[in-house]
């Protein structure tokens, strides 16, 4: 029996350079100059037979803090949320997680439809016009809202809130150093973005302000008042919103807003460790041909039964290289899907439902914290996150937490140093009356 994928044994080698005529594999690389050629040994561990690398790698899994085994109160962009049992069903046809870019309408109707779906039911959750068939994830639509901004205005600022996601904030800066942008940022005030610091930075410069719905801290921002500000200059007006919290909140769309952005993880898409997610990007129909990656639409073929193809692309892959809005190659396909199939079950009263649960739990969370004498900063209009100051370093609670079995909250000193031994609480529909008043209480404890 042969073995085709098997490693070469030495004497499948020897044969093989008999057959070209070489004594030795060194011979090969004979072009390369002897001084430019690595002489030592590589720093890694000898190879393993498979049976005992398994057993390693099954040795450094069990020792990662998982939500089977604990009870996160984590959030801080990526959430604990319910998925729906036929969301892993349907993601795991192999008509959807072999499929890649449906290039051939004609026999990629399924893929090319789940898409259109998605893009509709961003559309409705926004309440914008045009949504594209996703992006890599909420950090990169953020960013490519603000180069579309940038195009469209041929302004150079880009103004954003503190309030943002901070890794949102750094990948936007990547973005703008390449493209020569200022990127500057608004102080927040009681947590979310100070109006009367933006009044005094919005100007004929500007070509976006960007903040965040709900914010980073979990607040709601204002936005009806925030959006009058940056028109009456002008500027584009990005919100990067958590679509799950627009079951209950009012879409950016309903404020005027000209793009919004985020990550559809709390969509059926498991938190893993941090990705891979799914971005998803929407606009007024008057930015519609400057949409980076691509758009799935609907017609009808010659014999008027409805189809969908790919239309308006603006990737460089397309069109002419200098007249390209975006160098987006791809999109989340998988994880669109897995984000429509959610919504999809949840259906709209469902949505609705668990977004209220969100902010019932956090609230509820919230008073208790206050009733053992945990300060609840930023105390105001929240959806499911919220912040308290504790008397020790947010690392240190976090490890005790954890040999209770609690997953704790995001350490925001790590992005902001005036929060130092401050914590980020999430509190998802997940979460159970028990648990939270497990996690006060042990919480409490500590802090006493």
């Amino acid at each position: 029996m042969k073995h085709r994928y098997l490693p070469m044994t030495e004497q499948d080698k020897k044969d093989m350079l008999e057959t070209i005529g070489v004594e030795a594999v060194d011979e090969l690389f004979g072009d390369i100059p002897e001084k430019v050629r690595f002489k030592g040994d590589y720093q890694i561990k000898p190879a393993k037979s498979e049976t005992a690398l398994m057993k390693e790698l099954y040795k450094l899994a069990s020792r990662n803090a998982d939500l089977k085994e604990n009870v996160s109160f984590l959030g801080a962009g990526v959430y604990d949320h319910y998925i729906p049992v036929i969301v892993d069903h349907v993601i795991s046809r192999s008509e959807f997680y072999t499929a890649y870019t449906p290039y051939q309408p004609e026999i990629s109707q399924g893929e090319l439809q789940a898409i259109f779906e998605f893009q509709t039911m961003i559309c409705e959750l926004t309440g914008m016009e045009v949504a594209n068939s996703s992006m890599y994830d909420g950090g990169t639509a953020l960013a490519e809202a603000a180069m579309l901004s940038a195009g469209h205005t041929r302004r150079k600022t880009i103004v954003i809130s503190s309030a943002v996601h901070p890794e949102y904030r750094d990948v936007l800066k990547t973005y703008a150093k390449g493209q020569y942008l200022e990127v500057v940022e608004i102080p927040v005030k009681n947590g979310i973005t100070d109006v009367d610091v933006l009044k005094e930075m919005v100007n004929k410069d500007v070509a976006a302000v960007i903040v965040q719905y709900p914010n980073f801290f979990g607040r709601i921002e204002p936005l009806k008042e925030l959006e009058e500000i940056i028109h009456e200059h002008k500027a584009m007006f990005v919100v990067s919103s958590n679509p799950l919290s627009l079951g209950v909140l009012t879409p950016p769309g309903k404020f005027g807003a000209d793009i919004v952005v985020g990550d559809a993880q709390v969509l059926g898409i498991p938190s893993a460790f941090g990705g891979p997610h799914c971005g998803y990007f929407a606009v007024t129909s008057k930015l519609m041909r400057k949409v980076p990656g691509r758009l799935v639409g609907q017609t009808t073929d010659e014999e008027g039964r409805r189809g969908f193809v790919l239309t308006l692309q603006a990737r460089e892959q397309h069109i002419r290289r200098d007249k390209a809005t975006s160098n987006i190659c791809s999109n989340q396909a998988l994880n669109a899907l897995a984000a429509s199939v959610a919504m999809t079950a949840l259906g709209k009263n469902g949505v609705r439902e668990m977004a209220a649960a969100n902010i019932q739990k956090a609230n509820y969370a919230k008073n208790a914290f206050k009733q053992v004498g945990i300060e609840v900063v930023y105390d105001g209009h929240l959806f499911n996150e919220f912040v308290i100051k504790l008397n020790k370093p947010v690392k240190e609670i976090n490890q005790m937490l954890l040999q209770k079995g609690i997953i704790g909250g995001y350490d925001l000193g790590r992005d902001y140093p005036d929060l130092a031994n401050h914590m980020l609480v999430a509190v998802t529909e997940q979460r159970t009356k028990e648990e939270i008043d497990t996690f006060v209480k042990e919480l409490g404890d500590i802090h006493a």
